[in-house]
């Protein structure tokens, strides 16, 4: 069948998936495949009138039948916009024209295994996005120069698309030839964004600077001991945080060709600290407790140091649980937050001792934190985590903490209502940190819809300001971002919006 384009005609694409009795193929991740255009959408409540800008989220959505094994992160990329502005919404979702989603259009059938499958069944030879794993543009997103920037955890190209009309704009001509990872960040001080890879040969490692002119200012080798995996950065205003988790692939398995992550407890967690435009001889390497984190919070200055929250795993590689979805028990392990344990947690790296000192911030499970973007890179005071469903990788709430006084609060989002990643929409003209609305993505399993949920994010207890009801229920996923529409404005006055300058 095609898939279908409501309110924009047909899209000549073909979707050969059959697959329903999978974990992540069914109930909250059921694949979507229709793109549809929507502005007269049913508004429950009354829409904000003052916000503007976007709110993007990345999805998995795959088109076709895997090859053995599925893993939901090996699903095709979709972008869902929500854009606000004078108190009218505008939704889009478009699927990431990459060059794996095209060549799999072409071939009618999946060409790549997936993460739980050797990668020797793939039609195409090697390891990760550039091998037998296909770049499919599903894991996070965020806005740089006035564009969409959707991007794979594998290390894939960095495709750019239309913020407002999702029109694809092609991949960024300063991408290395080694990909960059998921989790780019952007200051949106400067307009610059830092991104990172990571691959299986020596250096293993590339840091990179872009300018908001979206022209490559900076590429440096990151030299570490062999293959590493990992997944997000950190920045403050002067410096960038690398990292090397005791958590990779197996070193006598990966010389046989075989991919398997191991946690090595006696390691230490390393931390690289280098000035934005540092080289290799440039990083401090400070070292931690051993863990494995997937996500930061943020990152500054304070003083002679640099404070830096994320989450902590407590239990970066569990036990599989016996009470997961019978077949897929290790996929549903390792995709389970409850059994992982990550919690907030703070380092703060002395650069004058080279020490480094811990804290765990709280007690509970969580992870996917935002804060207000404009408070990226400097000390802030307002954090917004996502509160995981046990057994699942489902969200059921936010926590939004209050890291100078400790207090916290819980937003619950309701019997089987699972949101995606909050972002933070600062208030039209806010010269507070917490002054604005927490947005996401929520699918109501009771109802069988979708809908964009706005919050005041000071009256959370509140409930939502207004409920939007999309017109097709999205697959879940992982990332979601926002981006101020006077910023998106700004800068596309000067960027040639489009695969380069």
């Amino acid at each position: 069948m095609g898939i279908e384009r409501t309110g924009a005609g047909r899209a000549a694409f073909k979707v050969s998936l059959t697959s329903a009795d999978h974990p992540y193929m069914s109930g909250p991740w059921t694949p979507q495949h229709q793109e549809f255009d929507a502005e007269d959408m049913v508004v429950i409540g009354t829409l904000p009138t003052d916000i503007d800008g976007v709110y993007v989220r990345n999805t998995e959505n795959p088109v076709h039948e895997p090859i053995g094994r599925y893993h939901p992160f090996d699903g095709d990329g979709m972008l869902h916009v929500m854009a606000l502005r004078d108190g009218k919404a505008t939704y889009r979702n478009r699927f990431v024209r990459t060059k794996g989603f095209q060549a799999e259009q072409e071939a009618g059938r999946a060409l790549w295994a997936g993460l739980a499958e050797n990668p020797a069944k793939s039609e195409r030879p090697g390891w990760g996005a550039h091998g037998g794993l296909k770049d499919s543009s599903s894991t996070d997103v965020i806005i740089h120069a006035g564009a969409i920037l959707s991007t794979f955890y594998q290390c894939g190209e960095a495709y750019r698309m239309d913020p407002y009309t999702l029109e694809p704009l092609g991949t960024d001509t300063w991408c290395p030839p080694q990909g960059i990872s998921a989790h780019p960040k952007v200051d949106e001080r400067t307009g610059e964004l830092l991104f990172f890879n990571y691959s299986k040969t020596a250096p293993y490692m590339h840091y990179g600077v872009v300018g908001a002119d979206n022209v490559l200012k900076h590429l440096t080798p990151i030299t570490l001991p062999g293959p590493r995996l990992p997944h997000d950065m950190a920045f403050t205003t002067n410096y960038s945080i690398l990292n090397d988790f005791p958590l990779f692939w197996d070193p006598a398995l990966l010389e046989r060709g075989v991919h398997v992550s191991r946690f090595y407890p006696e390691m230490k967690s390393r931390f690289g600290i280098l000035p934005r435009f540092g080289t290799d001889a440039d990083v401090r390497w400070f070292e931690a407790e051993p863990t494995y984190v997937l996500h930061f919070l943020n990152a500054w200055e304070d003083g002679d140091a640099i404070v830096m929250d994320g989450y902590f795993q407590h239990d970066p590689v569990p036990e599989t649980s016996p009470d997961a979805w019978p077949g897929h028990e290790r996929l549903m392990t390792f995709l389970d937050q409850a059994m992982i344990k990550p919690k907030l947690h703070r380092w703060r790296f002395d650069l004058t001792t080279g020490l480094t000192t811990e804290t765990q911030l709280d007690d509970r499970t969580l992870e996917f934190g935002i804060i207000n973007n404009q408070y990226a890179g400097v000390k802030y005071r307002y954090a917004y985590s996502a509160v995981p469903k046990p057994g699942w990788f489902l969200f059921t709430g936010v926590v939004k903490h209050d890291m100078d006084s400790g207090e916290s609060w819980t937003l619950d989002f309701g019997p089987e209502r699972y949101g995606s990643e909050p972002a933070f929409a600062p208030r039209v003209g806010a010269t507070e940190e917490d002054d604005g609305y927490l947005i996401t993505f929520i699918s109501d399993m009771i109802e069988d819809r979708s809908e964009c949920v706005i919050y005041d994010a000071r009256k959370l207890a509140d409930g939502p300001v207004c409920r939007i009801i999309l017109p097709g229920r999205m697959s879940s996923g992982t990332h979601a971002t926002w981006s101020q529409g006077e910023t998106i404005r700004a800068a596309r006055d000067k960027v040639k919006v489009g695969g380069g300058v």
